[in-house]
């Protein structure tokens, strides 16, 4: 089951997305964080960078349960500037390590790009770390690339960096 979540499903939530995203990171994702990086160090992501633009309505964080427990999540950022009503960027798609390879990742795509048009929105906008597999993911949603920018993120695990990834969706 997929949910919209609002601050009260967030409150509730907030146990299992810091789970999430703590796992992710442990286990080398690329999504803004390098080690050491412990379950508050999540935790603050949530309740400082995620809450407020949650408790605004600039963000949709969208969850997907599995027996009761958040197994995977997704947030989808209007652009805010005048010149870009048409656009929204993709961030933080999280499957927790226990349940990847279930097409979790997928549906919450699936869930945010109805959201997306909902909005009125027709370009999705997101980067991914190059070597990444979602990377391939994004391609097989229909996902294009637009570019690579390299030495753009460090390495979650060595001191070096890599090339991102810039991808778009045209959704009409």
């Amino acid at each position: 089951m997929i949910t919209r979540l609002n601050t009260d499903y967030f409150d509730t939530a907030l146990n299992d997305l810091s789970d999430i995203l703590h796992a992710c990171v442990q286990t080398g994702a690329s999504i803004g964080f390098i080690l050491p990086f412990s379950k508050e160090d999540a935790g603050r992501y949530w309740q400082e960078r995620v809450r407020p633009d949650l408790t605004s309505g600039t963000l949709d964080l969208f969850a997907i349960y599995d027996e009761g427990r958040v197994m995977g999540t997704v947030q989808l950022i209007p652009a805010s500037m005048p010149n870009q009503p048409h656009r929204a960027d993709v961030a933080k798609l999280l499957v927790h390590p226990e349940a990847r390879r279930r097409g979790y990742g997928r549906a919450l795509m699936n869930v945010l790009e109805e959201r997306a048009k909902e909005l009125g929105r027709s370009m999705l906008v997101l980067d991914t770390r190059s070597s990444d597999p979602s990377r391939i993911l994004y391609q097989s949603l229909g996902f294009q690339i637009a570019g690579e920018i390299p030495n753009y993120c460090r390495n979650p695990f060595e001191d070096r960096l890599e090339p991102t990834t810039y991808m778009y969706k045209d959704l009409n």
